[in-house]
């Protein structure tokens, strides 16, 4: 793998289900400089979270780590990020979003020369989440992808010009409710909705799944749209910026989603702590410089981000995930993983992917005990079964078992259970 390029550049989109961009053979043209990109990248088709919502998802991506590790039960940060391995190596770092849960006040900010999260009143957990309430009721929810531009460039522009850096620019504007900017909010619906009206339709949706009509979904479906577009044209601008500073030419430009978001699909709506397609499929786009043209199937995780920033740094780096300039035509299993919600909080809910295949299962903190469910095959099962095995070792600081021998416990118990032909 080649490693030539002085910056990098990490572009995550919030909520930004795959299977909505028209590069992934979606009946809108809802993305047209992605698709532009992807024509110039290392696409990945088969690309998953490795969890469901930002509060995990978003620690494993700039981890390398299964959220049962990457961040501890308050959902602080737990282990370093990818920006504190290059900032060890000479990057300057900088992170720009508008998301609290991934903010300063868990300890996002840790690796980072300057880290803009967009809050105002202190580091404080409690006075984080404050802001996020008072925003809501003056129906500012986050900083616009216009804006993340505005203050990443001006960072960028602040460094000296054979100065190395690795920015991280988080983009909110595909996260519900759903309130397209400008002429963006009629693309594809004919009448607007009030931003209080946009509130508390997608509300409603989330606390009443059964309540929303066939008409609410399809609005909901196209206003969601509409912000992607509009979030698509932004990230063209920031490219247009980087080609006028001959940056792009000169950078490993990654780009990728958190999680996605569902329209009722399993009976809910946004992401809760499930892991079915609609909200753990993600884009997953990687274009080093000069670009490249390779659509790739072997099935992708985020937890490969980190892994293949990591490679160029350092060869030791305690990732979980593999280069993704390394990946072989394959039919790769990634896993991911998600707390249960409050009321089911003693559970921890697991999921694998191959190419052809899925499996899930729940698990009982409490007592231990696994309940499956739709599980593709029975190896599958086994496979998870094992996985699982092995996170749980993880979490409670047992040793590590060697992973050769774990590929001989999965063989083994395949075998004893007669799945193994």
């Amino acid at each position: 793998m080649t490693t030539d390029w002085d910056h990098i550049i990490l572009l995550s989109a919030d909520a930004l289900r795959a299977d909505h961009l028209s590069c992934h053979g979606y009946h809108r043209e809802t993305s047209p400089v992605l698709d532009d990109l992807a024509a110039e990248s290392l696409h990945f088709t088969n690309a998953y979270s490795a969890s469901s919502h930002t509060r995990e998802a978003v620690p494993a991506l700039l981890t390398g780590e299964y959220p049962d590790t990457a961040i501890g039960s308050d959902y602080r940060l737990a282990t370093e990020t990818i920006a504190s391995m290059l900032r060890e190596d000479g990057f300057t770092t900088g992170g720009f979003h508008s998301n609290p849960f991934v903010s300063r006040a868990y300890g996002f900010d840790r690796g980072f020369d300057t880290f803009d999260d967009d809050l105002h009143f202190g580091k404080h957990k409690l006075i984080a989440l404050a802001q996020r309430a008072i925003d809501k009721l003056r129906n500012r929810h986050y900083a616009r992808a216009d804006e993340i531009n505005e203050r990443s460039l001006e960072w960028i522009d602040s460094l000296e010009s054979d100065e190395p850096f690795f920015l991280w620019n988080h983009y909110m504007d595909t996260h519900g409710p759903y309130e397209p900017p400008g002429e963006y909010e009629t693309l594809y619906h004919d009448e607007g909705l009030s931003g209080r009206d946009a509130q508390s339709l997608y509300r409603r949706a989330i606390k009443d799944p059964d309540s929303i009509t066939d008409d609410e979904r399809e609005l909901l479906i196209a206003l969601y749209d509409a912000e992607i577009r509009y979030n698509d044209e932004q990230i063209g601008a920031f490219l247009d910026e980087l080609r006028e500073r001959e940056l792009l030419e000169r950078s490993l430009l990654i780009f990728t989603a958190d999680h996605g978001d569902a329209f009722g699909e399993h009976g809910y709506y946004e992401h809760p702590r499930y892991l079915h397609d609609e909200i753990t499929h993600v884009p997953l786009l990687v274009r080093p410089p000069g670009g490249t043209k390779e659509t790739v199937e072997t099935p992708a995780s985020t937890l490969d981000v980190a892994a293949t920033i990591a490679a160029g740094v350092r060869s030791d780096a305690d990732v979980e995930g593999r280069s993704l300039f390394d990946l072989e035509d394959e039919d790769r299993t990634v896993f991911m993983q998600a707390r249960g919600e409050k009321e089911d909080s003693h559970r921890r809910r697991y999921a694998l992917r191959t190419r052809d295949g899925a499996c899930f299962c729940d698990r009982d903190r409490e007592t231990g005990a696994l309940e499956f469910a739709d599980c593709s095959s029975r190896s599958l099962r086994g496979e998870l079964e094992a996985h699982v095995d092995g996170r749980v070792r993880r979490e409670n600081g047992e040793e590590a078992v060697d992973a050769g021998e774990v590929d001989e416990e999965i063989d083994r118990r395949l075998e004893a259970l007669g799945y193994k032909e």
